[in-house]
């Protein structure tokens, strides 16, 4: 059974951008696809004007590509309030707490995050998301796992493969684990899936 490792974080608009490969390779019969967070942004950090104007810029550019939809309460709101704080621990924790349900958790992260304009980074907002999916006892779950041990799991594999940053993508199968190259399939998904079957 073939595996997508998938490394990327959960707040990184090109990871966002990649949302509509992720979702055919998880479409394709047989495969898995495993989620490793590699915390892009830990410690938490708040964004000065220059860097909210370099990820406005990016967003941009995501959405001529891709087609992915930004909102008005992320561009207008979140992105641009000076308090803003992006923090990859929790959202990774959540997609840790939720087990299998983890790339749907993602996408629901993402969309709060990048259309609703939520502060996703608090454990009440990722709770409410995780009760969507039915998840019981989140509050627990999102308390006990070792996110960071996960984070540094995630660093030394991308250390081990050169990995360059997110996302990138491994394709584990028979035939060994190969590097799947994703750049130019932005707005491109067919040519992503032919991708991962040769």
């Amino acid at each position: 059974m073939p595996v997508l490792h998938y490394i990327h974080d959960p707040l990184c608009g090109w990871c966002y951008a990649a949302s509509p490969l992720v979702e055919a390779a998880a479409a394709l019969p047989g495969m898995t696809v495993a989620l490793h967070g590699g915390g892009l942004w830990d410690p938490p950090t708040g964004l000065p004007p220059a860097k909210r104007s370099m990820i406005a810029s990016a967003d941009q550019r995501i959405a001529t590509l891709t087609g992915q939809a930004f909102g008005a309460a992320y561009l207008e709101g979140l992105l641009q309030d000076p308090a803003t704080v992006f923090d990859s621990r929790p959202v990774t924790a959540a997609l840790l707490a939720v087990g299998d349900l983890g790339l749907p958790m993602l996408r629901l992260i993402q969309t709060a995050h990048y259309v609703e304009g939520l502060r996703v980074v608090d454990p009440e907002v990722l709770a409410g998301l995780a009760g969507r999916l039915g998840v019981v006892d989140f509050a627990g779950r999102f308390s006990a796992v070792d996110v960071d041990g996960h984070i540094l799991a995630t660093r030394r594999l991308m250390q081990r493969i050169g990995a360059g940053g997110f996302p990138t993508f491994l394709l584990e199968s028979e035939m060994g684990v190969r590097p799947v190259s994703h750049s130019d399939c932005y707005g491109d998904v067919p040519r992503f899936v032919e991708r991962l079957s040769n």
